[in-house]
Protein backbone atom coordinates (compact mmCIF):
# COMPACT_ATOMS: atom_id res chain seq x y z
CA UNK A 1 0.00 0.00 0.00
CA UNK A 2 1.20 3.74 -0.48
CA UNK A 3 2.26 5.88 2.02
CA UNK A 4 -0.34 9.09 2.95
CA UNK A 5 1.00 10.80 -0.24
CA UNK A 6 1.02 9.09 -3.29
CA UNK A 7 3.01 11.72 -4.84
CA UNK A 8 6.11 13.47 -2.84
CA UNK A 9 7.41 15.41 -6.35
CA UNK A 10 6.74 18.65 -4.37
CA UNK A 11 3.87 21.04 -4.00
CA UNK A 12 0.84 20.61 -6.83
CA UNK A 13 -2.23 22.95 -7.24
CA UNK A 14 -4.97 20.61 -7.21
CA UNK A 15 -5.29 17.59 -4.08
CA UNK A 16 -7.21 14.24 -4.84
CA UNK A 17 -8.01 11.12 -3.49
CA UNK A 18 -5.95 7.79 -4.58
CA UNK A 19 -8.04 4.44 -4.73
CA UNK A 20 -5.45 1.70 -4.90
CA UNK A 21 -7.66 -1.07 -5.55
CA UNK A 22 -7.42 -5.00 -6.13
CA UNK A 23 -9.37 -6.90 -8.72
CA UNK A 24 -13.34 -5.03 -8.86
CA UNK A 25 -15.76 -6.85 -11.15
CA UNK A 26 -16.29 -4.20 -14.28
CA UNK A 27 -19.86 -3.71 -13.20
CA UNK A 28 -19.26 -2.18 -9.30
CA UNK A 29 -16.32 -0.10 -10.60
CA UNK A 30 -18.41 1.16 -13.33
CA UNK A 31 -21.99 1.85 -10.66
CA UNK A 32 -18.98 3.67 -8.15
CA UNK A 33 -17.67 6.10 -11.19
CA UNK A 34 -21.17 6.58 -11.91
CA UNK A 35 -21.87 7.94 -8.45
CA UNK A 36 -18.92 9.83 -8.31
CA UNK A 37 -19.43 11.40 -11.19
CA UNK A 38 -23.00 12.06 -10.30
CA UNK A 39 -21.82 14.07 -6.92
CA UNK A 40 -19.11 15.81 -8.52
CA UNK A 41 -22.08 17.27 -10.44
CA UNK A 42 -24.09 18.14 -7.70
CA UNK A 43 -20.58 19.18 -5.70
CA UNK A 44 -18.33 20.60 -8.16
CA UNK A 45 -15.92 21.87 -5.18
CA UNK A 46 -15.16 18.14 -4.58
CA UNK A 47 -11.83 16.75 -4.85
CA UNK A 48 -10.26 14.89 -7.98
CA UNK A 49 -10.28 10.89 -7.84
CA UNK A 50 -8.13 8.36 -9.48
CA UNK A 51 -9.24 4.68 -9.14
CA UNK A 52 -6.52 2.02 -10.29
CA UNK A 53 -7.29 -1.31 -10.20
CA UNK A 54 -7.45 -5.07 -12.17
CA UNK A 55 -11.11 -6.41 -13.82
CA UNK A 56 -12.12 -10.26 -13.85
CA UNK A 57 -11.97 -10.83 -18.03
CA UNK A 58 -14.78 -8.66 -19.42
CA UNK A 59 -15.74 -7.27 -22.94
CA UNK A 60 -16.92 -3.51 -23.07
CA UNK A 61 -18.01 -1.67 -26.12
CA UNK A 62 -18.36 2.60 -26.64
CA UNK A 63 -21.34 4.14 -26.85
CA UNK A 64 -21.15 4.08 -30.43
CA UNK A 65 -19.63 0.54 -31.07
CA UNK A 66 -19.97 -2.00 -33.81
CA UNK A 67 -20.39 -5.41 -32.96
CA UNK A 68 -18.91 -6.59 -36.20
CA UNK A 69 -15.71 -6.14 -34.22
CA UNK A 70 -16.55 -9.38 -32.14
CA UNK A 71 -16.01 -12.31 -33.38
CA UNK A 72 -17.96 -14.36 -31.10
CA UNK A 73 -21.53 -14.71 -30.24
CA UNK A 74 -22.12 -12.24 -27.46
CA UNK A 75 -24.78 -14.73 -26.13
CA UNK A 76 -22.24 -17.32 -25.73
CA UNK A 77 -19.55 -15.26 -24.89
CA UNK A 78 -18.67 -16.85 -21.04
CA UNK A 79 -17.88 -13.67 -19.46
CA UNK A 80 -19.59 -10.51 -19.17
CA UNK A 81 -20.33 -7.83 -22.18
CA UNK A 82 -20.92 -4.21 -21.58
CA UNK A 83 -22.01 -1.69 -24.08
CA UNK A 84 -21.19 1.85 -21.75
CA UNK A 85 -20.77 5.73 -22.17
CA UNK A 86 -17.48 5.99 -23.17
CA UNK A 87 -16.11 6.96 -27.04
CA UNK A 88 -14.45 3.79 -28.46
CA UNK A 89 -14.89 0.81 -30.00
CA UNK A 90 -14.57 -2.48 -27.82
CA UNK A 91 -11.74 -3.67 -25.79
CA UNK A 92 -11.30 -6.33 -23.13
CA UNK A 93 -10.31 -6.21 -19.28
CA UNK A 94 -8.45 -8.97 -17.49
CA UNK A 95 -6.14 -9.38 -14.63
CA UNK A 96 -3.07 -8.32 -15.48
CA UNK A 97 -4.15 -5.23 -16.43
CA UNK A 98 -3.89 -1.75 -14.65
CA UNK A 99 -6.93 -0.14 -15.54
CA UNK A 100 -6.82 3.66 -14.07
CA UNK A 101 -10.78 5.79 -13.57
CA UNK A 102 -10.04 9.53 -13.36
CA UNK A 103 -12.61 11.38 -12.24
CA UNK A 104 -11.78 14.77 -12.75
CA UNK A 105 -13.35 18.30 -12.96
CA UNK A 106 -11.89 19.76 -16.10
CA UNK A 107 -12.99 23.18 -15.01
CA UNK A 108 -10.11 22.53 -12.70
CA UNK A 109 -7.68 21.84 -15.12
CA UNK A 110 -8.54 22.71 -18.80
CA UNK A 111 -12.34 22.56 -20.48
CA UNK A 112 -10.51 20.49 -23.65
CA UNK A 113 -11.11 16.93 -24.39
CA UNK A 114 -8.69 16.92 -26.67
CA UNK A 115 -6.14 18.06 -24.22
CA UNK A 116 -7.65 15.59 -21.58
CA UNK A 117 -6.63 13.09 -23.66
CA UNK A 118 -3.09 13.91 -24.66
CA UNK A 119 -2.42 14.17 -20.83
CA UNK A 120 -3.41 10.43 -20.15
CA UNK A 121 -1.11 9.35 -23.15
CA UNK A 122 1.04 11.71 -21.63
CA UNK A 123 1.11 9.51 -18.35
CA UNK A 124 1.31 6.70 -19.77
CA UNK A 125 4.41 7.47 -21.94
CA UNK A 126 6.08 8.52 -18.68
CA UNK A 127 5.28 5.66 -17.09
CA UNK A 128 6.83 3.23 -19.64
CA UNK A 129 10.16 5.84 -20.18
CA UNK A 130 10.03 4.83 -16.10
CA UNK A 131 10.60 1.68 -17.23
CA UNK A 132 13.33 2.14 -20.01
CA UNK A 133 10.54 1.91 -23.07
CA UNK A 134 9.99 4.03 -26.01
CA UNK A 135 6.44 4.41 -26.08
CA UNK A 136 4.59 6.14 -28.94
CA UNK A 137 1.30 8.71 -30.09
CA UNK A 138 0.20 7.47 -33.74
CA UNK A 139 -1.32 10.11 -35.73
CA UNK A 140 -4.80 10.41 -35.70
CA UNK A 141 -5.27 7.57 -32.84
CA UNK A 142 -5.46 7.13 -29.12
CA UNK A 143 -3.85 5.53 -26.86
CA UNK A 144 -0.15 4.56 -26.25
CA UNK A 145 2.27 1.83 -28.38
CA UNK A 146 5.54 0.39 -27.91
CA UNK A 147 7.46 -1.24 -30.96
CA UNK A 148 4.03 -1.40 -32.87
CA UNK A 149 1.88 -2.84 -30.43
CA UNK A 150 -0.75 -1.40 -28.81
CA UNK A 151 -0.10 -1.66 -24.80
CA UNK A 152 -2.87 1.46 -23.59
CA UNK A 153 -6.32 2.06 -24.50
CA UNK A 154 -7.85 5.07 -23.67
CA UNK A 155 -11.90 5.53 -23.40
CA UNK A 156 -13.33 8.58 -21.80
CA UNK A 157 -16.67 10.12 -20.67
CA UNK A 158 -17.18 13.76 -19.94
CA UNK A 159 -20.51 15.31 -18.87
CA UNK A 160 -20.61 18.60 -17.86
CA UNK A 161 -16.63 18.78 -17.75
CA UNK A 162 -16.69 15.84 -15.22
CA UNK A 163 -14.57 12.64 -16.73
CA UNK A 164 -14.94 8.95 -16.05
CA UNK A 165 -14.02 5.57 -17.25
CA UNK A 166 -10.07 6.39 -18.62
CA UNK A 167 -7.12 4.04 -19.24
CA UNK A 168 -5.98 0.25 -19.31
CA UNK A 169 -2.24 -0.55 -20.00
CA UNK A 170 -1.30 -3.84 -20.20
CA UNK A 171 1.16 -4.95 -17.74
CA UNK A 172 0.99 -8.52 -17.75
CA UNK A 173 -2.06 -10.07 -18.96
CA UNK A 174 -3.06 -12.94 -20.66
CA UNK A 175 -3.72 -11.44 -23.99
CA UNK A 176 -5.55 -13.70 -25.43
CA UNK A 177 -9.22 -12.26 -24.86
CA UNK A 178 -7.91 -9.88 -27.47
CA UNK A 179 -7.84 -12.27 -29.83
CA UNK A 180 -12.05 -12.58 -30.05
CA UNK A 181 -12.17 -9.06 -30.64
CA UNK A 182 -10.55 -6.33 -32.84
CA UNK A 183 -9.10 -4.29 -30.69
CA UNK A 184 -10.55 -0.50 -30.42
CA UNK A 185 -11.49 -1.42 -34.18
CA UNK A 186 -8.32 -1.33 -35.21
CA UNK A 187 -7.31 -4.80 -36.94
CA UNK A 188 -3.86 -4.15 -38.25
CA UNK A 189 -2.17 -3.31 -35.25
CA UNK A 190 -1.07 -6.28 -32.73
CA UNK A 191 -2.08 -5.28 -28.81
CA UNK A 192 1.13 -5.79 -26.70
CA UNK A 193 1.81 -5.82 -23.01
CA UNK A 194 4.94 -4.61 -21.39
CA UNK A 195 5.82 -7.58 -20.11
CA UNK A 196 6.93 -8.60 -23.75
CA UNK A 197 10.23 -5.99 -23.07
CA UNK A 198 10.39 -6.12 -19.21
CA UNK A 199 10.50 -9.79 -18.34
CA UNK A 200 8.96 -10.23 -14.76
CA UNK A 201 7.57 -7.10 -14.54
CA UNK A 202 4.33 -7.11 -12.25
CA UNK A 203 1.60 -4.88 -11.87
CA UNK A 204 2.14 -3.71 -8.61
CA UNK A 205 5.31 -2.57 -9.21
CA UNK A 206 4.04 -0.23 -11.76
CA UNK A 207 0.93 1.34 -9.65
CA UNK A 208 3.27 3.42 -7.82
CA UNK A 209 5.11 4.87 -10.94
CA UNK A 210 1.40 5.44 -12.60
CA UNK A 211 -0.18 7.42 -9.26
CA UNK A 212 3.08 9.51 -9.60
CA UNK A 213 3.37 10.63 -13.32
CA UNK A 214 -0.04 10.91 -13.02
CA UNK A 215 0.53 13.54 -9.81
CA UNK A 216 3.11 15.31 -11.88
CA UNK A 217 1.00 15.34 -15.28
CA UNK A 218 -2.22 16.63 -13.84
CA UNK A 219 -0.39 18.71 -11.11
CA UNK A 220 -2.28 17.18 -8.07
CA UNK A 221 -1.43 15.22 -5.18
CA UNK A 222 -2.95 11.85 -4.61
CA UNK A 223 -4.07 11.37 -1.21
CA UNK A 224 -3.86 7.46 -0.25
CA UNK A 225 -7.79 6.41 0.81
CA UNK A 226 -8.48 2.95 1.64
CA UNK A 227 -11.39 1.10 -0.08
CA UNK A 228 -15.09 2.06 -0.40
CA UNK A 229 -18.51 1.02 0.61
CA UNK A 230 -19.28 0.34 -2.61
CA UNK A 231 -16.72 -2.38 -2.89
CA UNK A 232 -18.24 -5.17 -1.30
CA UNK A 233 -16.96 -7.82 -2.81
CA UNK A 234 -13.98 -6.67 -4.86
CA UNK A 235 -12.77 -10.30 -5.38
CA UNK A 236 -16.01 -11.39 -6.87
CA UNK A 237 -16.45 -12.93 -10.69
CA UNK A 238 -17.69 -10.06 -13.18
CA UNK A 239 -21.35 -10.64 -14.65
Amino acid sequence: MYPTSAAETGPHRHRGRLYNLGQVPYTVAWAWQQSLVAERQRAPELEDVLMLLEHPPVYTLGRGASLEFLKFDISRAGVGVHRVERGGEVTYHCPGQLVGYPILNLQRHRQDLHWYLRQLEEVLLEVLACWGLDGERLAGKTGVWLEGRKVAAIGIKVSRWITMHGFALNVCPDLQGFERIVPCGIADKPVGSLAEFVPGIEIDSVRRTVAEAFARVFDVQLDFQEGSPLLSNPVAADS
